[in-house]
């Protein structure tokens, strides 16, 4: 099977896109066109993908990207048996002579939008899409009018925990935003500094955002590491005291799993998150709940953990082995290829190319 792959908004080394389905669809023995914003994003595309290079939609002046997304989205298609888009933006620019079309939905846009106007206009272009195109959803949602598959945000689990928790650094993977608590973060490294204890932040941050940050790191209290390639950044969180999910009780969150906590228990690290119902379920008893906009909180708990190595120690085995039981992707990759096998009405591979690949290094 040959599927074009394509973002414009997001980074191609993505970890749902790149390193989740692009790897098993490449294991699975099929052929990936990839188009993603590879220059704006200083990438080398891998060798085994053919790659086409396009302009990132960012900001509110996205229309040369969409041009150009519309013209390599043709260019790609144009031999394909399946083409596969991760942007909302992306549904604009579908050529009309196109092979069977799947958008997976990696999150709610309208629910992030404020006022009226947008949040309508993208559930106009969500509920068109849903008659038109084949939907995958990171998770389910009540807002589709049709049962769609879900390919959950899982991660590669390691066979055993690389680094028992440390003492003396706590770690926050993702994006940083005002909703994702980066204020809440700064004073939890503010009151975490005279302890010892040093703060890593591992993401790209929304530009209002940075100065805040950069802030902070020249004052000496954390550091900001900016955006770093998925495999890496999980490296960077071994060995840390705790990792921080401190999301506000917002609607773009609210119903959503967090990924960086299943990250997190992957990798042995003991979570601090506040309350969001999917965040309570995830962790299960393995981490420990704070209250929201609560540095005070999140700094004491630190601190506690600091304090019980065996509690750290206990919660790193018993999260790294749920983990291992329930999030580890190459357990769901199978489903995903086959799903998209049927809907190109291409013969299966499943059955003779097994999705189980060793978890990478």
């Amino acid at each position: 099977m040959k599927v074009c792959v394509a973002t414009v908004t997001r980074h191609p080394e993505d970890a749902r896109i790149m390193h989740r389905q692009i790897r098993a669809l490449l294991d699975a023995g099929h052929e990936v066109t990839y188009v993603a914003p590879f220059t704006h994003c200083n990438v080398t595309p891998a060798p085994e993908l053919r790659a086409i290079d396009v302009p990132r939609a960012v900001g509110l002046h996205r229309a040369r990207a969409l041009r150009s997304a519309r013209t390599a989205l043709r260019r790609g298609a144009r031999d394909a048996d399946l083409l596969l888009v991760h942007d909302l933006d992306l549904l604009l620019a579908l050529p009309r002579h196109r092979p069977p079309t799947v958008w997976d939905v990696h999150e709610d846009m309208a629910a992030r939008m404020d006022g009226r106007t947008m949040p309508r206009l993208i559930r106009r272009l969500e509920s068109r899409a849903e008659r038109r195109l084949h939907l995958i959803l990171a998770e389910k949602s009540p807002r589709f009018g049709r049962e769609h598959p879900v390919v959950p945000n899982h991660t590669y689990v390691p066979h055993e925990v690389a680094k028992p928790p440390g003492d003396n650094r706590i770690v926050a993977l993702g994006r940083l935003s005002e909703t994702r608590g980066a204020a809440d973060l700064i004073e939890v490294a503010r009151l975490l500094s005279p302890y010892g204890i040093r703060l890593d932040l591992i993401g790209p941050a929304d530009p209002h955002i940075r100065p805040l940050l950069r802030d902070a790191q020249r004052s000496g209290l954390l550091d900001w590491f900016g955006y770093v390639p998925n495999k890496h950044a999980l490296r960077m969180t071994e060995g840390a005291l705790a990792g921080l999910s401190l999301l506000h009780d917002v609607p773009a969150h609210r119903d959503s799993l967090p990924t960086k906590i299943v990250e997190y228990l992957a990798r042995g690290v003991p979570v601090i998150s506040t309350p969001l119902p999917r965040a309570v379920e995830t962790i299960n008893g393995n981490g420990v709940l704070v209250p929201f906009a609560d540095p005070e909180s999140v700094a004491q708990a630190v601190l506690d953990l600091k304090a019980d190595p065996a509690r750290r120690a206990a919660l790193s085995v018993a999260g790294h082995a749920d983990a291992r039981a329930h999030y580890h992707w190459p357990d769901r990759a199978a489903e995903f290829v086959a799903h998209l096998e049927a809907w190109a009405n291409v013969p299966s591979t499943v059955a003779t190319h097994s999705a189980r690949r060793a978890v990478p290094a």
